[in-house]
């Protein structure tokens, strides 16, 4: 007879949900930009299903604007389609997503990657593993440029 092993509750060592958002976190403090982390909720529909999003990191830019920044390691069908969602209810949302690797598929007999479905649903994006770099200089600047405003 097998016993199964119990998990123990392990007290997280971070308030992060993955290594991604925690060094993308560091790289924003390291670059001096304002922002929020997982600190408001935007209210969306599913179908026939109030629901609500909570975006990674937000950098506010000006009257009550914010450029948001979902880091992503794995993108779902479910985050996808959330997206999708969110973006049709909320079409002047700008959400840029993070990438550790945009040449991922969305799944394993699709030969669309990551990369190429934000192109074609009209989302931008970064890879980090392309560029060794958590943001393109460009959209630093771009951020620090309003900020200051």
């Amino acid at each position: 007879m097998k016993y199964k092993k119990q998990k123990r509750y392990q007290q997280p060592t971070s308030k992060f949900k993955s290594k991604l958002e925690e060094v993308f976190n560091d790289f924003l403090e390291q670059n001096e930009i304002s922002f929020g982390y997982e600190d408001f909720k935007i209210s969306y529909l599913k179908p026939e299903k109030p629901s609500k999003y909570t975006p990674d990191f937000n950098c506010p830019i000006k009257d009550n604007l914010k450029i948001i920044f979902e880091t992503k390691g794995q993108f779902l069908t479910s985050d996808r389609r959330k997206h999708l969602q969110i973006k049709q209810q909320y079409p002047d949302l700008d959400i840029r997503f993070v990438f550790s690797n945009s040449k991922n598929k969305i799944g394993k007999k699709s030969k669309t990657t990551y990369a190429k479905w934000c192109e074609l649903k009209g989302f931008q994006y970064h890879c980090i593993q392309s560029t060794k770099k958590f943001l393109p200089d460009e959209w630093v600047k771009q951020i620090k440029k309003l900020q200051e405003a």
